[in-house]
């Protein structure tokens, strides 16, 4: 599982999910549930929703894997 989640993107989840969490608290509400979503995600570094729709906030450079593939399609487009 690769990280999908960014920096930034982990403190607008946390304080988000904080502040969902006391408001679900507050109100008597289900609503806390994604409050606590949005902290296991962030916590983890990976959000599934990101995954299924290949998005990343995380600025990390490209694994030896990911180059591997990129020459290889390239590889298969010159043949």
């Amino acid at each position: 599982m690769k990280s999908n989640v960014g920096k930034t993107d982990k403190i607008i989840r946390i304080i988000l999910g904080l502040v969902i969490i006391v408001l679900g608290i507050v109100i008597k509400s289900w609503w806390g549930i994604i409050g606590i979503i949005l902290l296991i995600t962030a916590f983890i570094s990976w959000c599934p929703i990101y995954g299924i729709c290949k998005i990343s906030t995380c600025k990390v450079e490209e694994t030896k894997e990911e180059v591997k593939e990129i020459k290889e399609e390239k590889e298969e487009k010159e043949e």
